[in-house]
């Protein structure tokens, strides 16, 4: 029966690992990496039905973990429970991001949810007038409160994400979400746009321009 000697055995158990670690390196899961270089990898792995996939947005209730494993997902809320709380609200979040990230190339699922005047799905939650009602304020400091604290209270059910606000410069009430929009004059919409500092926090003075400001509250 032949022999390995004790540095050839070590030599091909580096050799060994150094392939698996080659096999499952991947430039778009690498932080170090340029980030135009990992959107390139990353496209040049997905398949047709997984590029259609990202660029889908569903509804919570149908976002089943078979539908997450399949393909690459994006979700947004309704109410996962009747009086849901916090509780519930982050378990049905993280459960929908396990699944997500159980794919193929493991890409994290963007959950958003309708939080436009308070995070509304949320039992007990703090509830404030509709934009039109707080257009009637002229109130930019006020405004941003308001984003602030939605903000609170959104991140702590485990959501990142609000489809939030809504900037329409409503003229015609025939449209039927007019109650979404600040005012009829655009610049009272303007200065109430304040809301997006309020829920993303102040911009550093140092943030690179040109680039999403993503790292705050």
């Amino acid at each position: 029966m032949g022999r390995f000697s004790i540095p050839k055995l070590g030599i091909l158990l580096l050799c060994c690992l150094a392939a698996v670690s080659e096999a499952t390196y991947a430039k778009y899961k690498d932080p170090k990496q340029p980030v135009d270089v990992r959107i390139e990898d990353l496209m040049s792995r997905m398949t047709l039905a997984e590029k259609i996939g990202q660029m889908t947005q569903i509804e919570r209730s149908v976002a089943t973990p078979d539908v997450m494993k399949k393909e690459c997902l994006s979700g947004r809320g309704s109410v996962p429970a009747i009086k849901a709380t916090p509780e519930t609200c982050i378990k049905m979040v993280n459960t929908i991001q396990k699944d997500s990230l159980s794919t193929r190339l493991q890409i994290p699922m963007i959950y958003g949810i309708d939080a436009v005047h308070g995070h509304n799905n949320v039992y007990k939650a703090t509830i404030f007038p509709h934009n039109v009602g707080l257009g009637v304020t002229r109130d930019p400091q006020l405004i941003k409160k308001i984003g602030d604290a939605t903000a609170l209270k959104v991140r702590a059910t485990g959501i990142f994400y609000v489809f939030a606000p809504c900037i329409a410069v409503c003229r015609d009430p025939r449209w039927g979400r007019c109650y979404e929009s600040y005012s009829e004059d655009h610049k009272i919409v303007q200065l109430m746009t304040e809301i997006i500092p309020g829920l993303l926090g102040d911009i550093p003075g140092n943030s690179k321009k040109g680039v999403p400001f993503v790292s705050g509250k």
